[in-house]
């Protein structure tokens, strides 16, 4: 996904458009590049519209994307069903499979594979709307996300009025449950906790970003992580959001110096497992489901992948367990 970003000089003295303005910079883009392909305009890490008037000091950071096809394609790819009725599917996402739609996976997508597990159409793409509208018509059924590499159980919505149901239940984050298991590179100060933060673009890396103090920039995030057994430098941990942010769990077990083994962005390379993808899982989700009262529990087995690992840190390591009284002690 190509990107731009910039600082106004502070000693800047128009009001232009910010749009006008990029277009004015030496490489910048033209106002009708910037239009047709726009996913994201972020001014001092708040997102803005291309209207939006320039200040001195401005930070900029825009994402933008090109070769956008017409439409997006059903296509005959395997799912993991879950759950389904007629106006949801619950599938246990593969690791390596991308959500939805975007720069660089236009197919192969779980979008893609719904379409034709629901025997729709090619949704033919918005080109000319407001970048919002354009997002979202990539987006059909989509009400929250795992990262590409992150396996496990994700929610999908068939109709419009069952996607704004569900997708309120992730804005309010009241009675639902998320729960991911995850092998981390590193020990705990402590057995069990609370991580609460705000998260930020990291300024020195745009792919990247960083947990900073409650009260600061950025939005908050808050994990609740149980560590259930240590193997040597390793941790297998059990992981709760209250808050659902980009890369928040990959972000916050960063901060606790137990990052995520296999994880390309925040951690270094397992000396024992040099080749291991992410070690990150999402286990469980308990939602209401549209029209329900009661909660509905959706649950993923441990992947192949987590059970490899765990038998090599038995072989390898002497299994510590928390102390008596906590959760998973003896």
């Amino acid at each position: 996904m190509p990107s731009f970003s910039f600082k106004v000089p502070d000693d800047y003295s128009g009001l232009e458009r910010l749009d006008s303005y990029v277009a004015s910079l030496p490489g910048g883009m033209n106002r009708s590049h910037l239009k047709s392909g726009l996913l994201r305009v972020l001014v001092n890490e708040k997102a803005r519209k291309p209207s939006y008037r320039v200040r001195p000091g401005d930070y900029i950071y825009i994402d933008w994307e090109d070769n956008v096809p017409d439409g997006i394609e059903p296509e005959d790819i395997p799912l993991h069903i879950i759950y389904e009725d007629s106006r949801v599917c619950v599938v246990d996402k593969e690791q390596g499979m991308v959500v939805h739609p975007a720069a660089g996976n236009w197919s192969g997508t779980l979008v893609n594979a719904l379409l034709f597990h629901l025997g729709r159409e090619r949704i033919e793409q918005k080109k000319d709307a407001p970048a919002s509208e354009v997002l979202l018509s990539r987006r059909p059924g989509i009400v929250h996300r795992l990262d590409k590499d992150t396996s496990g159980v994700i929610i999908t919505a068939k109709d419009a009025a069952s996607q704004e149901w569900l997708a309120a239940q992730f804005r309010q984050h009241r009675r639902i449950v998320k729960e991911y298991i995850a092998i981390c590179l590193g020990r705990p100060q402590n057995w069990q906790g609370v991580v609460k933060t705000h998260i930020i673009r990291d300024p020195k890396d745009r792919k990247r970003f960083k947990a900073v103090e409650v009260g600061s920039a950025g939005k908050y995030a808050e994990t609740a992580y149980r560590c259930i057994a240590c193997y040597g430098e390793y941790s297998l941990m059990v992981l709760r959001l209250a808050t659902g942010r980009t890369h928040q769990i990959r972000v916050h077990m960063r901060y606790l110096n137990c990052p995520v083994m296999g994880d390309p962005l925040y951690a270094r390379v397992a000396r024992t497992f040099p080749h291991a993808g992410l070690m990150l899982h999402a286990r469980l989700l308990t939602i209401r489901l549209p029209g329900e009262e009661a909660l509905g529990e959706f649950r993923s087995g441990t992947p192949v992948r987590f059970r490899e690992v765990l038998r090599t840190l038995h072989r390898k390591y002497r299994k510590a367990l928390p102390p008596k009284g906590l959760p998973g002690g003896t």
